[in-house]
């Protein structure tokens, strides 16, 4: 537990926190989902929760908040909902479960209703839109100079503009201390007692933040590849960037004992370095496409991406073919098109929940010179550089900033992570555990990819286990590597941001 804080102090947080639950507890006490057949999927219910904008008004404008159930495969069996949120920001619980992309075994399925959430300012939530136009003319996002920085500054006060103009009275709401509300109200609609979540990556943010605001109503949290909303700047790019490289590190080690890897037998991190060169200097371009260049940018997202499953068979396939310029290389950076005047702009909801502020490029370029002494192959990871470097001018103080998490009063809560993620680095995980303190059990998968569940069946079982049975696992429990080829294909590379990514405004990520 955490040390005793005097009384002034415990007694200001009870009432600060009882101020912040109460507008969701009271007002959503009547809340009822209207549940239809989905036009997609006759099979899966399409639900939508009527909630408001802003819980510290909550009689005034509201929204729709969507969610879809694929109901358990054992009714007889049943235990309750399972609220699913698979992360992001941006990413869409609705979409995961109407295709049955979902990370959970058959026997959970068959305990739980399967519900997933599309968080507010997401998917059918009133998703957050700016202009398809205006994001393309986005200006380069690795600084190298002063007026770089001044450049993107400028953008993004034009980029929120826009937003919270297509967006309405939604867009300065979408942080996750709210979400956290519409899931206590969702709760109570549902009709279960308590919650029971899982959530990975960006998903374990709304469950932290859950179980700090409303203690009394968990049942059980399974919390996979966590987010630390407790670090700052510097930390934040120097962790990510560590991670990103650690990734790189497995994947030229396995290249190495794998035949089958198409660089084996090669110095991978030397073909590494001279792609990295070439695409600085504008001279590496797509197989058989002289018109699309590769940017370093591109380059880094393939090395963060394939390590998500990971899938280093293509990694190296790609790499193997843009060195000898061959083939076609299956990529999972592609240019992004679209006739829509707006798309769905996710990243305003990491804004809102982080104050990373970056002073000036001189700043600026002493995080790039650092993150590069952190990670000499890979020299940054491009999605936390892109996605501070978008928030750079957000108004500020914003409704959700980073803190030390406060959990007490909570049955345990089930962390877990990978050793080797490239996204949300375990570090994070070992830091959120530590926060949380003994309402907290860290289960460590000793091997590779963005969130432990659905990597091993030694992981799947100890979250089954906890989340249909409450089961804690013993502290310091640990599962071991399954090799990359032999990861089950449950819950694949999903995509961390939709639409054009920060940076590279003509490019998105495939599956």
């Amino acid at each position: 537990m955490r040390r005793r804080m005097g009384f002034i102090l415990v007694a200001f947080t009870a009432l600060i926190a009882s101020l912040l639950q109460a507008p969701a507890a009271t007002a959503s006490a009547q809340r009822t989902i209207t549940w239809e057949p989905c036009p997609e999927d006759a099979t899966v219910d399409c639900g939508k929760l009527t909630l408001p904008i802003d819980w510290s008004n909550p009689q005034g404008p509201t929204f729709e908040f969507a969610v879809a159930r694929r109901k358990a495969t054992n009714p007889a069996a049943r235990i309750g909902s399972l609220v699913y949120q698979p992360g992001g920001p941006g990413g869409s619980g609705v979409q995961d479960v109407l295709a049955n992309y979902l990370p959970f075994t058959p026997e959970l399925a068959s305990r739980f209703d399967i519900v997933g959430i599309d968080p507010r300012g997401v998917g059918r939530s009133q998703p957050v839109l700016c202009s398809m136009d205006l994001l393309l003319q986005a200006p380069q996002t690795v600084l190298k100079n002063q007026a770089d920085f001044d450049a993107v500054v400028a953008f993004n006060t034009k980029r929120r503009e826009d937003c919270r103009t297509r967006t309405g009275p939604m867009f300065d709401h979408v942080d996750t201390l709210n979400v956290a509300h519409d899931l206590e109200a969702l709760r109570e609609a549902l009709g279960d007692d308590k919650l029971t979540y899982y959530g990975i990556s960006y998903g374990t943010l709304i469950g932290q933040i859950y179980a700090e605001r409303y203690p009394g109503r968990v049942r059980a949290l399974g919390l996979d590849a966590n987010m630390d909303h407790s670090i700052g700047t510097r930390a934040f790019l120097d962790q990510e960037s560590w991670a990103l490289e650690d990734s790189f590190t497995e994947f030229v080690a396995w290249c190495g004992r794998t035949p089958s890897c198409a660089l084996h037998g090669r110095d991978v991190k030397a073909v590494w370095a001279d792609l990295y060169g070439r695409a600085e200097r504008g001279e590496l371009h797509a197989p058989g496409d002289p018109t699309l260049p590769i940017t370093p940018l591109v380059l880094s997202y393939e090395v963060m991406i394939a390590g998500y499953v990971p899938s280093w068979a293509q990694l190296a396939s790609v790499l193997a073919m843009l060195a000898d310029g061959t083939g076609n290389a299956p990529m999972k950076a592609k240019p992004f098109t679209t006739t829509s005047e707006a798309v769905p702009y996710p990243l305003e909801i990491f804004c809102q929940d982080w104050q990373l502020p970056i002073r000036n490029y001189r700043e600026y370029a002493r995080h790039v010179k650092r993150s590069k002494a952190i990670a000499p192959n890979t020299r940054f990871s491009p999605l936390a550089f892109e996605t501070v470097t978008s928030c750079l001018g957000h108004p500020s103080p914003i409704d959700n900033p980073q803190r030390r998490l406060r959990v007490d009063g909570t049955p345990t809560l089930l962390l877990g992570s990978s050793l080797h993620d490239p996204a949300t680095p375990y570090p994070w995980s070992v830091s959120t555990a530590r926060q949380i303190g003994r309402e907290a059990r860290l289960l460590t998968y000793e091997g590779w990819g963005h969130g432990a569940y659905p990597r091993s069946a030694c992981a799947a079982e100890v979250f089954d286990r906890y989340l249909t049975d409450l089961v804690v696992p013993p502290r310091g429990s640990r599962c071991p590597a399954v090799p990359p080829a032999e990861v089950s294909t449950r819950s694949a590379v999903p995509a961390p941001l939709n639409g054009p990514l920060p940076g590279l405004p003509g490019w998105t990520l495939g599956s």
